[in-house]
Parts: C-alpha cells; sequence; structure tokens
C-alpha cells in the first residue's frame, strides 16, 4: 500500500511528464528534468530559440492553489539551482533567462505561465 507521500511524488513525477510533452508541443527543447543540485532542484529546464526557462511544475485539484503553490524562498533555491546548472554549461551563458510556471491540473491541459517569477 502506497503512502501518501508516496501517491504525492507519483502524481508530480507524472506532472513533469505530462508538462516536459507540453512544452515540446509548443516548441521547446527539454534540456534536463529533476535537476538536483545542493542549492535545490529543478522541474525542467528547456529552451527555445536563445532563451532559457527554468521551470516549476506542480499538480493540484485547480488552478488557484497551483498559483500559490510555490513560495518566494522556492524560487529562490530554484534561481540559485540554475547558477549552478548554467555555471556547469558554458554554452547556455549568453542566453536570457525566464522562470515558469506550469500546472496540471485533473482532466485538463496543462497551463503554462511564461516568466511567471523574477529574481
Amino acid at each position: 500500500m502506497k503512502t501518501r507521500k508516496q501517491t504525492a511524488e507519483q502524481r508530480g513525477r507524472q506532472a513533469e511528464r505530462i508538462a516536459a510533452i507540453w512544452l515540446r508541443l509548443k516548441g521547446y527543447r527539454i534540456l534536463a528534468r529533476n535537476v538536483v543540485t545542493y542549492q535545490g532542484e529543478i522541474d525542467i529546464i528547456a529552451s527555445r530559440q536563445k532563451t532559457l526557462i527554468f521551470a516549476e511544475v506542480k499538480y493540484r485539484s485547480s488552478l488557484y492553489p497551483g498559483q500559490q503553490a510555490v513560495s518566494h524562498g522556492n524560487w529562490c533555491r530554484i534561481s540559485r539551482a540554475a547558477e549552478i546548472w548554467t555555471g556547469r554549461q558554458p554554452r547556455f551563458r549568453p542566453y536570457d533567462w525566464r522562470y515558469d510556471l506550469i500546472l496540471v491540473c485533473p482532466g485538463k491541459p496543462p497551463r503554462h505561465f511564461p516568466d511567471y517569477w523574477r529574481p
């Protein structure tokens, strides 16, 4: 029997797979998923043209709770993790950066909020 935590983790990973497919359909190239650094985790790193996006993916029952699910502190950790990842990937240093939110709600297409947060 799965615990609540295991079920939530599984649902989150499924939402990340859906979000990655959604981004590909929108013309993004997925560069990495589930990147873990000592500063934090990034769900999806993608690019389109000369812009890198660092996307946080949330699975929620409806839109509003999902939009409120990522705190300022979480975004700061994602930002620090993005700096570490980009430091290890010199070819992406000249790219513009953006922090996006992707919400996956049951029975609805994913909602992509480009440039959702700025450091």
